[in-house]
């Protein structure tokens, strides 16, 4: 199956209307996150996977939207909790919270797209009023064993209002790696109004479009990614919505974020760190489609580096497996036609992605036990963003002779 587009008419920003000028094309794509059983390939979703910046507010983002219920939803089958980084990093997020921004007599934080709840935990372990809002039932169910409240909704205007009414306005309205994945940031923007107290602030965090560009990490590119966030555009649209940016934070996680901070128009003085980030911004260019472009002629280097190492390694004789069914790992492998003839399985920790298939090029997914019986010749390492942790874990791999295959920010074997 494949979603309707119309490649003819220009795209319209989704922030604020205005056109965008495509400067990538990733090709037909599947569900980033949706791994199948034999049965279930027929009629697979596909869509076009291109991207754009908006020539009005320089929001970059994809030119065609997937419905969300299609992306989230009960078996969505990410688990935050799954890497050790992961749980420290939100860890620190949750005392960060408490010791600044939940200081009051009755504190009270939102969390959009709490998933399996690994930041509330420690909130709710503290005692402090907590709500997250998570529409894939599965991992809201595993927040609500950890004690963690949720509601399996989307956060909108509606429900942010209902939430108002019902418990008071918020302290914090946070999200991780989640508001880039929501195209309807008007709502969101408009439940945030509704919900929020006069100083109270919306933090979020996202993969970060300079990092993007300047390690032509393109496979941060996919369905679920719907905006790719910069400091300047997300001062643009804070400011069209009534917030403004007062703080940002570089973050090494997920192979480079920005925390963002937005508070009520004139309510806190932007930090000093909002002006340098911006002044980096422009001297990388990131406002400039120019630079985009450069990148994009980049990813197409990355491909037919990647391709030609594969495509040798087979003839060779030797054997490639990959490591980590990741979301991002969908647009590597059907960008660049990587199918089980090249690469013959990935192994992965997750159990709901065991025993599938990967999306669209259908490579099988084993339990990470495979990847040692035996081990393969050559490791292409998907889940980069985690090569450090990864590659403590697996010396036995190097070891044993074993050599890993990364792409970001080129090709190289290490």
């Amino acid at each position: 199956m494949t979603g309707p587009t119309d490649a003819t008419a220009p795209a319209r920003c989704r922030v604020c209307g205005d056109t965008v000028d495509e400067f990538l094309d990733l090709g037909r794509q599947p569900l980033s996150d949706r791994f199948l059983t034999p049965a279930d390939t027929d009629g697979e979703f596909f869509y076009r996977l291109a991207v754009g910046r908006c020539h009005a507010c320089g929001m970059v983002q994809l030119t065609e939207e997937v419905p969300r219920h299609l992306m989230f939803h009960e078996e969505y089958p990410y688990h935050s909790s799954g890497s050790s980084v992961m749980r420290e990093h939100f860890a620190k997020v949750a005392q960060r919270l408490l010791a600044t921004e939940l200081t009051g007599a009755d504190p009270f934080v939102v969390e959009i797209g709490c998933n399996d709840g690994i930041m509330l935990r420690a909130v709710h372990e503290a005692g402090v009023r907590h709500l997250g809002f998570e529409p894939s039932a599965g991992v809201a169910e595993v927040a609500r064993s950890r004690g963690v409240r949720v509601r399996t909704e989307f956060f909108e205007k509606a429900t942010a209002t209902a939430v108002r009414e019902s418990e008071g306005p918020a302290d914090v309205i946070y999200a991780a790696n989640t508001m880039c994945h929501i195209p309807y940031l008007e709502s969101v923007f408009q439940g945030a109004d509704a919900l929020l107290g006069p100083d109270g602030v919306v933090v979020f965090e996202d993969p970060y479009l300079g990092d993007i560009v300047a390690k032509t990490s393109f496979d941060q590119i996919y369905d679920e990614h719907f905006y790719l966030f910069s400091a300047g555009s997300v001062a643009a649209m804070a400011e069209r919505f009534g917030f403004e940016l007062v703080d940002v934070e570089r973050l090494p996680v997920h192979g480079g974020e920005v925390r963002y901070t937005l508070a009520r128009r004139g309510a806190r003085t932007p930090t000093e760190a909002v002006g340098r980030l911006l002044a980096e911004e422009r001297e990388q260019g990131l406002d400039d489609l120019a630079t985009l472009r450069t990148f994009a002629a980049n990813v197409h280097t990355v491909r037919d580096e990647l391709v030609a190492l594969l495509t040798r390694l087979r003839a060779e004789g030797h054997r490639v497996v990959g490591y980590g069914a990741t979301a991002k790992s969908a647009t590597v492998t059907n960008f660049c036609g990587i199918g089980p003839d090249l690469v013959s399985f990935v192994c992965d920790t997750t159990p709901g992605k065991q025993h599938r298939l990967t999306p669209g090029k259908h490579l099988p997914v084993r339990p990470a036990e495979a990847f040692a019986d035996p081990y393969p010749d050559y490791a292409l390492l998907f889940a980069w963003n985690h090569a450090d942790e990864i590659m403590a874990k697996e010396q036995e791999f190097r070891q044993a002779g074993g050599r890993w295959i990364l792409y970001v920010p080129e090709v190289r074997v290490l």
